[in-house]
């Protein structure tokens, strides 16, 4: 894993656009926040309602981890290189990007009920109720298989070049594009495109706040919230690292980054949260509804944050 270089300068001149700029950050003590044990560069992380799967980007496993204390339930294979996962409700899905195939694990026991070819190198998935949408990085696609079975319903153009996360908002499957730096949405029915806008840098994790869907900008240090009826950016707020993970905890925004910390944020102003230190190379964040988790890659380990204050 490797830091892609800054960009020297980021412009936006859109109608209607805010941006913010977050004041200085001071760290917390580090007493509200634990490390547990995960595979070999952990990279990704979904939670099934009583435990926290964690994807080990190295050994081709997932790791189970109690989420109410973080004791290891069990370590399970599943493919080359998994670097995404999501949870639709009763199973564990893990995107294998070397292998290019999708995973589907039963979360009870980590049981292996299905590897589906899917070609490619497939990166992100999202759940929408009835299927999986999973990006194919290499041919700028997502496809869409059927959750019972994991038959392919039909592969559709991204919008975009090199799609890596997918996020499903409740009405449409988003994209995040690295190659040419955009977010698209799609028809979550048939695939057709709904909107793109140009975001620069890397956008490189998706959130959903109920209005609108925020993406990290790796390259210019923003994180950027993009209205989801229209597809339009409204609020850009200045995070002073390069963002990766972020999750959204029902009030806040949280991101990880390269200085092995993770920092909050209100989403209506902007304003700076707490900032916590955790693992190295913090590549996903995640909440479970009650704390946050993030998965260190180069530190082997998972961090788990529990905030005594809303």
């Amino acid at each position: 894993m490797f830091k892609l270089p800054l960009a020297s300068t980021f412009l936006l001149i859109i109608s209607g656009f805010v941006a913010s700029s977050a004041p200085a950050r001071q760290l917390d003590k580090p007493d509200t926040v634990q490390n547990f044990p995960a595979g070999p560069y952990p990279r990704a992380l979904a939670f099934d309602g009583t435990s926290i799967w964690v994807a080990n980007g190295d050994g081709g496993t997932l790791t189970k981890l109690r989420a109410s204390d973080g004791v290891k339930e069990g370590t399970f294979p599943a493919g080359g290189d998994p670097s995404y996962l999501t949870f639709d409700g009763a199973n564990i899905w893990a995107s294998g990007s070397l292998a290019g195939t999708v995973t589907k694990l039963r979360a009870s026991d980590g049981a292996l009920l299905g590897t589906f070819t899917v070609g490619g190198q497939p990166m992100g998935l999202a759940w929408d109720g009835a299927n999986v949408w999973v990006a194919d990085f290499d041919n700028s696609t997502v496809i869409k298989l059927r959750g019972s079975d994991g038959v392919i319903l039909g592969t559709f153009p991204c919008g975009g070049g090199g799609p890596r996360p997918v996020l499903f908002d409740g009405t449409a499957i988003w994209v995040a594009n690295a190659l040419d730096h955009s977010v698209t949405k799609l028809s979550v029915s048939d695939g057709t495109l709904l909107g793109r806008t140009v975001v620069g840098g890397n956008p490189l994790s998706l959130a959903f706040d109920g209005t609108k869907v925020w993406v990290t900008d790796f390259n210019n240090d923003l994180v950027i919230g993009i209205r989801a009826t229209d597809v339009k950016i409204k609020q850009a707020i200045n995070v002073e690292k390069s963002p990766f993970g972020i999750a959204f905890d029902g009030a806040n925004i949280w991101t990880s980054g390269s200085d092995n910390t993770v920092s909050g944020f209100r989403t209506r102003n902007g304003t700076r949260l707490n900032t916590y230190p955790v693992g190295l190379y913090p590549t996903a964040v995640l909440f479970d509804g009650t704390s946050l988790w993030t998965a260190n890659f180069s530190s082997n380990t998972v961090s788990k944050i529990t905030r005594t204050a809303p």
